[in-house]
């Protein structure tokens, strides 16, 4: 699908973010405000589709539609483009065209799907960026807890880059070693201990409300702002990263579990998956100038918050720095991401494993993605040469081994992977201002595509030196069905289930109230879904039975009014449902002393 030079960014959960953090304030609204230069959000499933050049269908192209009357109402049908149909990534017979609009393209349905944007433009189709441009900040992980299938996806556009030491040292090989510090810091926590509710905000309750449990502050940060990336739950402790801490809370009450345990730099990634028993890898910066890296990984245990082993990984070959680095975990291997190679260590030990670097035809490792046993990896194949493209593999976690390789058609970038385990892929085409999302069977081969003409917004950050593999929230996916919600800003919108088997609509279900919902995850037979609060009443966690004909939403908790404002300023939330508690963190701080911002907030009966 086409996207028009001029057309204005598209928020995801909420109103449209024009600025990077540090530049202004943050501003309310939505899934929390983002003082951010967004990515101009897209639909998520392919475009009307017609017949190709090459026998297939793609993503039938249009041209700029009129600017958009308003948030959350359908926007106008776009007139046929310039660009010519584009085919799709992998060449398979696809859906017969649909009939054609009054305006040479296909009707909308519920709004129409937007496009990824014209090249040049500092946004992105919803499943991230799709130029690279700087967005202000490195965008840290999104998370939405633990669901059936892991949702780890990979977004933006790899730039190599290089940099040399923050110290001017020799570069060091990567060894693990057990920290000189096992103990906890003594650093004071957030304020605002266990029961305490200074701000009155369960004043008023009404009846069915639930009550804030407990808040917590942000703790300091500088003007310019810092990464708060990850949120993990585990028994009855709640644990949050936040720009040289990690923190731990009883869920129950707010009090401090352990720590707050300090790390010497910022933290730059973390490990948005924990491992079976309880560990995560937070990565930090060696040095606090502009040329420091982020390759300093430090192991924790969640339920205790001793730290573990801690390696510095090195740098690869030219042009690929650990300047940057994604981290993701599959069982008990840990994948350390450069934009050109990745190395793999074992969670528990430290102990490197392998590495993955260049291969075959000039084909280097891009990204990875892992979780429930599985690790996927994007390499990108023949840069600037006529046999230019992407590859998906799969790799067995344990040893770095090809299991198999599913070559990509010339033109199409892998952008997001929804899922890993079923494997659910979103890809981009520049050229053709196009996109589509893809599945694949346990062994590698294509499966199916979207074929829903729907305009799709679940929320996905920045990827500027990196992919961003585990970059979206709001979708989720299970066994046979991938479930997105509808774009909407401030008002009902939709959540769509789309089968895996043939990419077609099986059901949909709207909001319960005049404001947009989301997919958390996917447990017991049920999707678990997030409404956002409204300006007299608080958000919503409701429930959707996956199976059977009926698909009405069941209210498990309804978040007290009182608490809506504070609820609904979260700075790239990273919610969670466990435990039947609602918690929502912030995934980056302002820095703004004055904004009196949170960190994390949790809800329940």
């Amino acid at each position: 699908m086409t996207q028009p030079p001029n057309q204005p960014p598209q928020g995801g959960f909420g109103p449209p973010q024009d600025q990077p953090p540090g530049d202004r304030p943050p501003q309310a609204g939505g899934f929390g405000p983002a003082p951010q230069t967004p990515p101009a959000q897209g639909g998520f499933g392919p475009a009307p589709q017609t017949p190709s050049a090459q026998g297939g269908f793609g993503p039938a192209p249009q041209t700029p539609p009129q600017p958009p009357p308003g948030y959350g109402y359908p926007q106008q049908p776009q007139q046929p483009g310039p660009y010519g149909s584009a085919p799709g990534p992998y060449g398979y017979p696809q859906q017969p065209p649909q009939q054609p609009g009054p305006y040479g393209a296909p009707q909308p349905g519920y709004g129409h799907p937007q496009q990824p944007p014209y090249p040049g433009m500092p946004g992105a189709a919803p499943g991230g960026p799709l130029d690279g441009r700087p967005g202000g900040r490195k965008k840290t992980a999104l998370i939405v807890g633990s669901a059936v299938a892991a949702l780890l996806v990979i977004g933006g556009t790899v730039f190599a880059v290089t940099g040399g030491d923050s110290g001017g040292g020799e570069k060091k090989k990567p060894v693990a070693q057990q920290s000189d510090d096992p103990k906890n810091s003594a650093t004071a926590s957030p304020a605002t201990s266990g029961g305490e509710d200074p701000e009155n905000l369960n004043k008023g309750r009404r009846p069915g409300e639930a009550k804030v449990l407990w808040y917590k502050p942000a703790p300091d940060a500088p003007a310019s702002g810092a990464d708060a990336p990850g949120m993990w739950i585990t028994g009855d402790t709640a644990v949050k990263a936040a720009y040289k801490q990690v923190f731990a809370f009883r869920t129950g009450d707010g009090g401090t579990a352990w720590g707050p345990l300090d790390l010497p730099q910022k933290i730059c990634a973390v490990t948005p998956q924990k491992s079976a028993d309880d560990k995560i890898v937070v990565a930090y910066l060696n040095g606090a100038g502009d040329r420091a890296k982020c390759n300093q990984l430090q192991q924790l245990d969640l339920r205790t918050g001793e730290k573990g082993w801690s390696a510095e990984v090195a740098d690869g070959g030219l042009f690929d720095s650990a300047l940057t680095v994604e981290l993701t975990l599959s069982g008990k291997t840990l994948m350390v991401g450069r934009s050109q190679s990745g190395t793999a260590y074992d969670i528990d030990s430290g102990k490197k494993l392998y590495d993955k670097k260049k291969y075959g035809a000039a084909c280097f490792p891009a990204a990875f993605a892992g979780g429930t046993g599985r690790l996927i990896q994007v390499a990108s194949c023949g840069a600037g040469t006529a046999k230019e493209h992407e590859e998906i593999q799969e790799l067995d976690p344990a040893t770095g081994k090809v299991r198999w390789t599913q070559p990509v058609k010339k033109g199409w970038e892998v952008t997001r992977t929804y899922s890993v385990d079923p494997l659910v892929v979103y890809l981009t085409n520049r050229d053709k201002k196009a996109w589509n999302i893809s599945t694949f069977t346990k062994d590698g081969t294509f499966r199916s595509e979207v074929k829903v003409n729907e305009k799709f917004a679940p929320r996905c950050g920045w990827a500027v030196l990196e992919r961003e593999l585990q970059g979206c929230q709001g979708v989720a996916v299970d066994a046979g069905m991938l479930y997105l919600p509808t774009d909407s800003t401030v008002s009902a919108n939709e959540i769509v289930a789309i089968s895996l088997s043939d990419g077609k609509e099986k059901w949909r279900v709207k909001s319960p109230v005049d404001q947009p919902m989301a997919p958390v995850k996917v447990e017991g037979g049920k999707l678990i879904a997030y409404v956002q609060p409204s300006y007299d009443a608080g958000g919503q966690v409701v429930s959707v039975p996956v199976a059977g004909s009926s698909h009405r939403t069941t209210r498990l908790l309804q978040n007290p009014q009182g608490a809506a404002q504070v609820e609904d300023t979260f700075y790239d939330g990273v919610v969670d449902w466990a435990g039947g508690r609602f918690f929502i963190s912030s995934g980056r701080l302002s820095g703004d002393d004055d904004s009196k911002e949170k960190l994390m907030m949790a809800f329940g009966n």
